[in-house]
């Protein structure tokens, strides 16, 4: 006897076990747009991968010809995201830990009585935007601590300022704890009359394991007040 269609006593358990051919969707399968949009997409992939690495490595390979052509281009793309440091592997990475302090004179508009603050923690602000935060800012990272050494390469042992660089450096580190005063202190800028920095410099303790003394008294370094001239604000005041 020829079985048919309702002598099938498979049930609806034994439907469910069946096993359902897939079909894997292949490149070839795809219309010709989708094909050029794929290979484009890898195509640039590659291309920039390519570019960052020759970047990176004639950024910090010793000078030679194409940084001498190209040199302007190659480090508008390092700077600032990409920048390479190797001080951390050096033989002897930095040990300490130097933080940059500001204090202000102050005039009260009531009866023109002037006062200096305590010294504040400048560094500590930037601290404190960087830890915890998933994506700190260039400017917390990199601002304040950039300027400083700005500063200190630019001034001879004495404190002078070599030339021109050394005049823009005062300028400039001035301006980032003006700014940092007003915006993150909360302090009047048109108060302010004179401002002093300096340097809390602190060495990195030795480790548990080793037998070494090392001194982590906190050294500082003052500079001469400054006075505060109108375009030394944000904004460049045009009066006080």
């Amino acid at each position: 006897m020829v079985p048919t269609d309702h002598d099938d006593h498979s049930g609806p358990a034994d439907r469910a076990d069946a096993v359902v051919p897939t079909e894997s969707v292949r490149l070839s399968s795809l219309s010709l747009p989708a094909r050029l949009v794929v290979a484009l997409s890898i195509g640039g992939l590659a291309v920039f991968a390519a570019w960052h690495a020759l970047a990176a490595f004639l950024f910090v390979a010793p000078s030679n010809t194409i940084m001498k052509d190209h040199g302007p281009a190659i480090r508008g793309y390092i700077y600032p995201e990409f920048e390479q440091n190797w001080k951390l592997f050096a033989p002897n990475p930095l040990q300490r830990n130097v933080a940059v302090e500001v204090r202000a004179e102050i005039t009260d508009p009531a009866d023109g009585s002037t006062e200096t603050t305590e010294w504040l923690d400048l560094t500590a602000i930037d601290i404190a935007n960087i830890r915890h935060h998933p994506l700190p800012s260039h400017t917390a990272q990199n601002e304040l601590r950039r300027a400083w050494d700005f500063y200190v390469s630019s001034h001879d042992e004495d404190g002078a300022p070599r030339g021109l660089r050394g005049e823009l450096s005062e300028q400039y580190v001035t301006r980032i704890a003006l700014l940092r005063l007003g915006e993150d202190l909360g302090y009047d800028l048109d108060t302010v009359n004179r401002i002093q920095l300096r340097s809390a410099t602190t060495r990195v303790p030795a480790p548990s394991w080793s037998e070494e003394n090392i001194d982590t008294t906190t050294g500082y370094d003052e500079l001469e007040w400054r006075t505060v001239d109108a375009a030394d604000l944000p904004g460049g005041r045009n009066s006080r």
